[in-house]
């Protein structure tokens, strides 16, 4: 016992002396050129100019003859999802894929918001922006630009978009009414993938700054998870001016020391700053925390350090490419869901949902290019970048969904986000928490909007 009480006061010292030497300060705003070849002498062409998707049957055919002499693995006996996607599950999906899926009615359910392209850095951003379709007397809408990750992509938030446009009509108050800006990150479905190395967050963070400012949009909120929630974090980072309030439902806090003091949490939960929901999200720390992240981290080591290889693979086969980001769709979601034989894919998304997201990877052929974010911006070293090592001093809300892949305590989110003036506990949900739980999501939002305008 006085070991433990002798090893936490020497951690919370610790502790304190790394908070207590930081200084408030921002990254700086650079510039970039990621297209072909040099930058050219005239200026960019600033336009924004409507986009739509689009197919053919060449487009489709090829994608049917491909599924159609698919070569498939017997599975092991009672292995489940266990060693990853299960080629008996997968039988059924690639026959829905192939039988059923009727990819031209989901072009129009991607054509259902406005879409736009814009030359930004030498590269064609695509996004969508979406206004709310009416407003009472005398109100604006507040921007907020929410950003994906992966293996999502901009289509994860076409069912939370009529919650903050439209919210009288779909449940929610009409205190907070948002015009959506949804962009896709550079080498993600419709936006065109760097010519060149180093295309990392903060490039991106910066990328779609321009992009807010283009649209003529001074100040907004920002929202995201997964690689969504860095770039957001690099936004606050660059230019806390321009950031009203940053929302995110997953938080890279890696120069944190309180992960350490999971060991004694269970003795000294009060002493740093847990709670009882904590200790049920966190504990047994063996399993949920370390042999989780053994466990799901593998595709992160082989696209942090050799992306373009697996992405050969990927870009040639659609059943390959399926496997592998539904796979994600599966335990990301819930950990438990490998248990099954199914996954648990269906218990939260429907095959069309999965199945337009694994088309705009596929149709694009951007598998290679989306990986190599993870390259851009690990592969120089842990904690490399000086972001990683920056707090951010913009108004921060976040939603602790029960089945994100590691559980972050608020005191953890309050190290890296010391303006916290919202920690919600969500009632059920995991990483793809707007895919999943798009009403949640949108009433933490607005939970955290509300905070922020009453200070």
């Amino acid at each position: 016992m006085w070991l433990e009480i002798l090893l936490a006061s020497v951690l919370g010292f610790v502790i304190y002396w790394f908070i207590s030497r930081d200084k408030e300060e921002t990254l700086q705003l650079e510039d970039g050129w990621w297209g072909p070849g040099t930058r050219p002498t005239g200026g960019e062409d600033e336009s924004i100019r409507p986009f739509k998707v689009e197919t053919s049957d060449e487009e489709i055919n090829d994608l049917h003859q491909r599924i159609d002499k698919v070569r498939l693995t017997s599975p092991l006996e009672d292995s489940r999802f266990h060693y990853g996607f299960n080629s008996n599950y997968l039988k059924k999906v690639l026959s829905y894929w192939r039988n059923e899926f009727d990819w031209r009615k989901q072009v129009e359910v991607l054509n259902r918001y406005p879409q736009f392209k814009t030359k930004i850095e030498g590269l064609d951003i695509h996004f969508i922006h979406v206004k709310p379709p009416q407003l009472p007397s005398g109100r604006t809408p507040k921007p907020l630009l929410m950003v994906h990750g992966w293996p999502g992509s901009f289509f994860e938030f076409y069912n939370i978009i009529p919650f903050l446009t439209d919210p009288k009509n779909h449940g929610l108050s009409e205190e907070h009414i948002f015009e959506v800006v949804c962009p896709s990150i550079p080498g993600y479905g419709y936006s065109e993938a760097s010519s060149k190395k180093g295309l990392n967050s903060v490039a991106t963070a910066r990328i779609f700054y321009k992009l807010m400012l283009r649209l003529g949009f001074q100040e907004f909120y920002v929202q995201g998870g997964d690689w969504g929630s860095l770039i957001c974090t690099n936004m606050a980072q660059l230019v806390p001016s321009h950031v009203k309030g940053v929302h995110v439902n997953m938080a890279l806090i890696l120069r944190n020391f309180y992960p350490l003091t999971l060991f004694l949490g269970r003795h000294f939960s009060g002493l740093f700053g847990y709670t009882e929901r904590d200790m049920e999200l966190l504990h047994p720390v063996k399993e949920k925390v370390f042999f989780s992240i053994m466990r799901e981290s593998g595709y992160l080591h082989i696209q942090a350090t050799k992306p373009d290889t697996v992405g050969c693979a990927l870009n040639d086969s659609p059943v390959g490419l399926a496997a592998y980001i539904l796979e994600k769709f599966s335990t990301w979601t819930n950990s438990e869901f490998r248990d099954l034989e199914d996954g648990g894919l269906e218990r939260k998304f429907s095959l069309d949902d999965l199945l337009t997201n694994i088309m705009i990877y596929w149709t694009t052929g951007t598998i290679t290019s989306s990986q190599r974010f993870y390259k851009e911006n690990m592969g120089q070293g842990f904690m490399a970048e000086k972001h990683y090592r920056m707090k951010v001093y913009v108004p921060t809300g976040y939603a602790a969904f029960p089945c994100e892949l590691i559980h972050a305590p608020e005191k953890w989110v309050r190290l890296k986000y010391p303006k916290l003036i919202s920690y919600s506990y969500m009632a059920r949900g995991g990483h793809f928490a707007a895919f999943e739980e798009p009403e949640l999501l949108a009433r933490d939002i607005c939970k955290f909007v509300g905070l922020l305008e009453q200070q």
